[in-house]
């Protein structure tokens, strides 16, 4: 009898569903409350819940990554850093110099990299190389393709073998890549007394303070200051670490002679070089803000479109009001 009795109250219990649980039923699609005689459009799934805290959960993860790789890259954001290098190890601060391609939708001034180029060429090309670089990357940036081919057919470049096994020498030609000084490092460390010049591809990208910093350093020589002693055969330059350096200074007023008649004094030298390494270590730099811009219009548009197409459809479904009048009944 008892064992029969149980299963029969259980069966019951489990039917039996309070007006509170009928009002908020965890069904997914909308239901008439025989009760109250309105319809249910209540949706509050275990579904939905455990949806909202997954993107709950992946919104924190997220912001906790961008956090992460902040700190790995430029520290603890809002704390100072600490360092055992006093202020002239490290170097003099450059200012932020309003270098024209600095801006969000500038470019770069091509005169100006056509002029850099031209005091790489006769200045720093004898003892920087910069290997990144071909003859034509030239093209269309600073000179035409005529003016890059006889550029390139000035040098000689070791090639082969031909058809009896040797090398040979040929002109260059546009897919060469620009010439190095000296033919290896050891090479280069024996003719600037143990130092080996850096190739300047990317010494843009390379340096902290990028722009800044390099015209910083080419105009900032001066003679050091009491107190302050200069290894022999270095020079003072305050934005170098340590304030020593191999280079002596290398650009002077007039030194170069600028085909399009632009003074060449020694800030306008700088800011021309600066500029074509800028160039060289970034040549998609115009292309890139181009495209940028393309995607920011293009993606804008779409956004209000589809903002205006889920505000036109979905308004008449939020806005609408359901409820249901019960047939009056002869009692």
């Amino acid at each position: 009898m008892l064992s029969q009795a149980f299963p029969r109250l259980a069966a019951r219990a489990s039917a039996r569903v309070s007006p509170l649980q009928d009002d908020l039923s965890f069904s997914k699609s909308p239901y008439l409350n025989p009760r109250s005689g309105v319809w249910n459009l209540y949706s509050g799934s275990a579904q939905s819940f455990l949806s909202s805290r997954a993107a709950l959960v992946a919104a924190t993860a997220a912001s906790a990554g961008s956090i992460a790789w902040y700190t790995h890259l430029y520290g603890a954001p809002f704390l100072p850093e600490a360092s055992a290098n006093t202020a002239a190890e490290d170097g003099l601060h450059p200012a932020n110099l309003p270098f024209e391609h600095k801006g969000w939708f500038d470019t770069f001034n091509h005169g100006s990299i056509r002029r850099g180029y031209q005091v790489y060429r006769e200045v720093c090309s004898a003892c920087h190389s910069l290997d990144r670089i071909a003859w034509r990357n030239l093209v269309g940036v600073s000179h035409t393709v005529d003016e890059v081919k006889a550029m390139a057919e000035e040098v000689e470049y070791t090639d082969g073998p031909n058809d009896e096994g040797e090398m040979f020498q040929r002109p260059g030609k546009l897919a060469d890549y620009m010439p190095p000084p000296y033919a290896n490092d050891e090479a280069a460390r024996a003719g600037n007394a143990g130092a080996l010049p850096p190739d300047l591809s990317l010494v843009v990208k390379a340096r902290h303070g990028g722009v800044d910093y390099i015209y910083s350093l080419l105009t900032g020589y001066v003679d050091p200051p009491p107190g302050v002693t200069v290894a022999e055969g270095m020079n003072y330059n305050p934005y170098f670490p340590g304030g020593g350096i191999a280079m002596a200074r290398v650009l002077f007023d007039g030194l170069v002679e600028y085909d399009d008649k632009t003074p060449a004094t020694t800030s306008q030298m700088a800011k021309d070089v600066v500029t074509f390494l800028a160039w060289a270590a970034e040549p998609e730099h115009d292309d890139r803000k181009k495209m940028g811009m393309q995607a920011v219009i293009i993606l804008s548009t779409m956004t209000a479109i589809s903002l205006y197409i889920k505000r036109f459809k979905w308004t008449p479904i939020k806005n609408r009001k359901l409820f249901y009048n019960p047939p009056k009944g002869s009692h």
